[in-house]
């Protein structure tokens, strides 16, 4: 039982700490577990062909053709339309949209194809958008308990109880319970937004319609705009950027490349201003617009044989430029800028990283990117809005009202409505399972196009929250092997159990919230579905109560930035700080669990 309990300690430890991928620590955690021969090599990899793992994958797969053929952008979008310039009305659409939306798919995809479609609304109504955002997030993880496949932690819990041989839950059975927590989640949100995040807000913190100067002095640009003439013979002549590598030597960025226009026999041509690209090509007495520190643009010069025009301007120029938020299960997570090949993908440039309200635009070239960072991309709106369509990696945020309210409807959107329907119609009827109705639904997403083939549909699966599942599950066997289940489940019932089932639920819900404030629902659900299942057979009650806690606790975790990928993204755009999760966050989640006590045992019975 020691190296079982060390290794799971660990394993929070390394969790909550962050530094280290959650699937690397949980595949070494396993690895020690085998070799140790506490779990057999069967036990230790019978999670990766487990039904749940497959049903996760699937729906990964779903879910990234609904992203991709827009057909939840534009129903959100269409929906949210109807709030007009009415905060509270907006505010309430926000709510029912996200949840409505997150029953289907990810909460973390729910957020970031809803969210700047509520940013750009927001602006256009003067509207202060820190009261939207963080409610919007909560709202993905509500939308969760509507549905079997709303979030994870709902198919450990039914994996539990069909491998006890329970009757497992049907496609909306978590639906009355969802239904209480959507209206205790928004009569809170509401009241808690209207005090904490309305009234003490700095005027200057207030979205509005962003212009680039407010942007580049947000972000510390300012003063660092250069205007350089390109001299006959310069190093730089004659050559496309994307050989000159300027960035990577320099620490400076290429903003615009003015060409002179020639002279005609009467008039002169006009200049040209063009958005600089990796092809954009520089010629003799071209005016180069850099922006860096003088102590890099300075250094370019000299190694260049350029000629300074104008120095340190305050102005900036007219051309894309946006706030880009990296989400957490993105690629480009912990990747310096020079190794990440941004430019060279995405045809645009880094001028500046905002890290949690730290902002830094020199020297970027060795900034590591991490999760819910904030970053100032500066080319041409035909490159940004490319862009803003990555739905697995970035989330454009900051750019013009009509480049952020564009909705964009692929043709395949009908199709993978029906495909939906089927696939939800089938696990309602029981007519499928759910592992065989979803991996059908992943499988006619690709053959009908609404994915342009398999390696789009691999591209869409996050393998880290994929491995980190299979990885823990057997976790729960070893726990069960070496008595730890059991000791654990001793405990509670030797401590609640006189007093009552709901004195056992209470402390199921809380145990549950709580843990999930350091490591991922999932992980918490998979440590905790067991323990609960056992308590409730060792008190001769009926599991449904107890297990539905830890799915609820799990998922309604509110009151910190990082127990959600949802949270993580909102950080940033709305301007939070940690105590902000605390004020509106930790009440809701008290709040909620005192309801769930009391409402769980009328929907599922002791």
């Amino acid at each position: 039982m020691f190296i079982t309990v060390a290794v799971l300690c660990v394993c929070i430890v390394f969790f909550i700490n962050g530094r280290v991928r959650s699937d690397l620590v949980a595949l070494c955690a396993l690895m020690i577990l085998m070799l140790s021969g506490i779990l057999t090599p069967a036990e230790a990899l019978s999670s990766f062909s487990d039904s749940l793992v497959i049903m996760v994958i699937g729906l990964f797969v779903v879910s990234g053709a609904l992203l991709r053929t827009g057909l939840a952008k534009m129903v959100g979008s269409r929906l949210l339309k109807l709030a007009g310039a009415s905060e509270e009305r907006l505010f309430f659409l926000i709510i029912a949209v996200t949840t409505m939306i997150g029953a289907f798919i990810s909460n973390t995809g729910t957020v970031a194809l809803v969210m700047p479609i509520v940013v750009s609304m927001a602006m256009q109504s003067d509207i202060n958008v820190r009261r939207l955002l963080m409610p919007l997030a909560f709202a993905g993880s509500i939308g969760g308990m509507f549905t079997l496949i709303g979030t994870a932690p709902n198919l450990v819990i039914q994996g539990v109880l069909v491998q006890h041989g329970y009757t497992d839950l049907r496609f909306f059975s978590f639906a009355p319970t969802g239904l209480v927590v959507f209206f205790v989640g928004t009569l809170g949100f509401w009241l808690l937004s209207k005090i904490f995040l309305s009234k003490k807000v700095d005027i200057k913190e207030k979205h509005h319609s962003k212009s680039l100067k407010e942007l580049a002095e947000e972000y510390h640009i300012m003063n660092k705009t250069f205007v350089v003439k390109v001299s006959a013979g310069s190093p730089v002549e004659g050559k496309p950027l994307c050989e000159l590598n300027i960035t990577e030597k320099y620490s400076v960025n290429i903003a615009r490349v003015i060409r002179k226009g020639e002279h005609g026999f009467i008039i002169r041509n006009e200049d040209t201003v063009e958005t600089a690209g990796p092809e954009t090509v520089i010629h003799a007495d071209n005016i180069v617009e850099v922006l860096g520190s003088a102590e890099n643009v300075e250094r370019f010069i000299e190694d260049n044989s350029l000629k300074l025009i104008k120095g340190g301007s305050g102005e900036i120029s007219d051309t894309g430029i946006a706030e880009a938020v990296l989400l957490p299960n993105s690629k480009l997570v912990d990747v310096k800028i020079s190794e990440s090949g941004f430019r060279k993908k995405y045809n645009v440039n880094i001028l500046a990283v905002n890290h949690r309200r730290k902002y830094k635009s020199d020297n970027l070239a060795d900034e590591v990117m991490r999760a819910g960072d904030a970053l100032l991309v500066q080319g041409r709106w035909e490159d940004l809005g490319r862009l803003n369509r990555d739905y697995e990696n970035i989330v454009l945020v900051g750019q013009p009202l009509d480049e952020a309210s564009k909705v964009t409807l692929n043709h395949k959107a009908p199709l993978a409505a029906l495909i939906m329907f089927i696939m939800i119609a089938s696990m309602v009827t029981e007519t499928l399972t759910p592992p065989v109705a979803i991996m059908c639904a992943g499988l006619a997403m690709v053959l009908t196009g609404c994915l342009r083939n398999m390696e789009e549909a691999y591209h869409l699966i996050n393998w880290e929250s994929v491995v980190l599942l299979a990885s823990m599950l057997p976790m729960s066997i070893a726990l069960n092997k070496t008595g730890a289940v059991e000791l654990v489940t001793n405990s509670i019932v030797s401590s609640f159990g006189e007093m009552g089932p709901y004195a056992l639920l209470a402390g199921i819900y809380f145990s549950t919230s709580f843990l999930t404030l350091f490591i991922s629902n999932t992980a918490t659900a998979v440590l905790f579905a067991p323990i609960a299942l056992q308590v409730a057979e060792s008190m001769e009650l009926s599991p449904y109560p107890l297990l539905m806690a830890v799915t609820i606790a799990a998922s309604m975790c509110f009151a910190s930035p990082f127990s959600t990928p949802s949270n993580v993204m909102v950080m940033t755009p709305g301007r939070y700080k940690f105590a902000d999760y605390l004020k509106v966050g930790g009440p809701m989640q008290i709040v909620m669990g005192i309801v769930m006590i009391f409402v769980l045992p009328l929907i599922f019975p002791f």
